[in-house]
């Protein structure tokens, strides 16, 4: 805790009189490009890989950066989706898995979770992912079936997104885009679903246009 207290103590003296226009702007609301969904792992840090300031991300994170389906009961994900929709009105939807996801590999191995009620039952949420993988993955390696969770697990979390009445909304509205993602903790690579080639594909080729458009407009990153 002391390093955390000082880590506060540091942003207060050094970081905050830098960006304290931003600050003060925020302080009267956000406007998030994104709703970002991704896992609770202590390695992602969502800001650092997208190079993003505060209030450009509406972040939603747990084990596994799943997404329940729509369901008459509700809890913190159906909530914060909801809002970050419908009153937010953000313009894209990321969901982000990462390497080496320690949840994906409970619910690959769901025999290793006893004694873990609620992460048994939560992980139920990639059942499945899990299963496409099995099915389809028989012959690959244990890592390459990992790899393969981690994405079919992205799939899966966007098409629950779709029957959230509020994303589907915005959806058959054309304001919101949906997007796949996984992010590799080694390399620092991102790769992202490309509905045209039905695969994983880098982030410079899915989004080469976009990032064009906007270098050319005279934005930084």
């Amino acid at each position: 805790m002391p390093k955390f207290a000082a880590g506060v103590l540091n942003f207060q003296s050094n970081v905050y009189p830098s960006k304290q226009s931003l600050f003060e702007k925020l302080s009267g609301g956000q406007s998030p490009e994104a709703l970002f969904i991704t896992c609770a792992d202590s390695r992602i840090e969502t800001a650092m890989i997208t190079q993003t300031e505060p209030g450009e991300l509406f972040v939603c994170r747990n084990a596994g950066n799943i997404v329940p389906p729509h369901s008459n009961y509700t809890d913190g994900m159906d909530a914060s989706i909801e809002y970050a929709v419908a009153v937010l009105k953000v313009p894209h939807i990321v969901v982000c898995g990462h390497s080496g996801c320690g949840a994906m590999a409970g619910a690959m191995n769901p025999e290793g979770l006893e004694g873990l009620p609620y992460v048994k039952e939560w992980l139920a949420f990639s059942k499945a992912a899990v299963d496409v993988v099995k099915a389809t993955s028989a012959d690959k390696s244990e890592a390459e079936r990992m790899d393969a969770l981690i994405e079919q697990n992205v799939l899966l979390q966007l098409q629950h997104l779709r029957t959230h009445p509020s994303v589907a909304i915005a959806l058959a509205e054309g304001r919101t885009e949906l997007h796949g993602w996984v992010y590799n903790i080694g390399t620092g690579g991102v790769t992202a679903y490309d509905e045209a080639s039905k695969k994983f594909v880098l982030v410079d080729e899915k989004y080469a246009e976009a990032v064009a458009r906007h270098a050319a407009a005279g934005h930084g990153h």
